[in-house]
């Protein structure tokens, strides 16, 4: 797909990779980049940038009236990045109740799920169009002490699976990204090297040009897979060291 005169719709698109993702497109050539966040007033540095290709929507994508009030305003969008996650920082059961849960779920599953089907319609308008999940290495192998995160981006992978053959025959690719540590306000509590969010966004860029299915975007999600195809019990018990917050590597470093 080219990326050139595209105009892009990116979720949590005011800070971290979102906003990686925001700088890339208009690098690309993109005629408009929309930022959806929870308050527009975020995204304001990123209008300042581009005033006449950025245009910032408000969006939470856990409440269904603004999903539908982007989907009649954004009737132009070609790329559809469901990029904006939670991550609660609790394991399944030592939480107070299901409420993170839930909201994690709700974020990082049923936000997306909405937001695809929202768009279908939309992207369906356009000869070659795209949908790209921002997901997690959490999303390939289980790790017990991302408590409801590590599952919510596996049921986000199989989404990702399930709408890529139901879009087809619109000739909209799906694309599931799946991305390891990276220095962003969600990883600040994360030690070792970390991606940066603009090596993310440019791995991810090449993957919707190419219609890619499914992507590791840097060192750590490469290493989780090649771990987790080599010894997959072995990389579970290693996994289950997340519990104790200690920080699991997995014997090699990064470049």
């Amino acid at each position: 797909m080219d990326l050139k005169d595209s105009v892009a719709l990116v979720t949590g698109g005011n800070r971290g990779i979102g906003e990686a993702f925001v700088r890339a497109f208009l690098g690309a050539g993109a005629a408009r980049v929309y930022v959806a966040c929870r308050d527009p007033k975020n995204a304001q540095h990123l209008v300042d940038e581009a005033p006449d290709k950025v245009v910032a929507v408000e969006l939470d994508v856990t409440r269904p009236e603004q999903i539908a009030g982007a989907a009649a305003r954004c009737q132009d969008v070609s790329i559809l990045v469901n990029n904006a996650g939670q991550f609660s920082m609790q394991t399944l059961l030592k939480a107070p109740d299901l409420t993170a849960a839930r909201m994690e779920m709700e974020v990082n599953y049923f936000g997306p799920l909405a937001m695809c089907r929202a768009f279908a319609p939309v992207l369906a308008r356009h000869p070659q169009s795209a949908i790209a999940n921002v997901l997690s290495a959490g999303g390939i192998v289980a790790v017990p002490g991302m408590g409801g995160y590590s599952p919510s981006k596996f049921a986000g992978r199989a989404m990702s699976t399930c709408l890529r053959a139901e879009l087809a025959p619109q000739n909209t690719s799906v694309t599931a990204l799946i991305v390891g540590s990276v220095d962003t306000r969600m990883a600040s509590h994360v030690e070792g090297f970390k991606e940066s969010p603009d090596t993310i966004a440019a791995v991810a860029l090449k993957a919707i040009r190419q219609g890619a299915d499914e992507v590791d975007t840097d060192f750590m999600a490469v290493d989780v897979r090649a771990n987790l195809a080599r010894d997959p019990k072995g990389f579970e018990m290693m996994m289950r060291r997340s519990l104790s917050g200690e920080r699991v590597t997995t014997g090699r470093k990064a470049p």
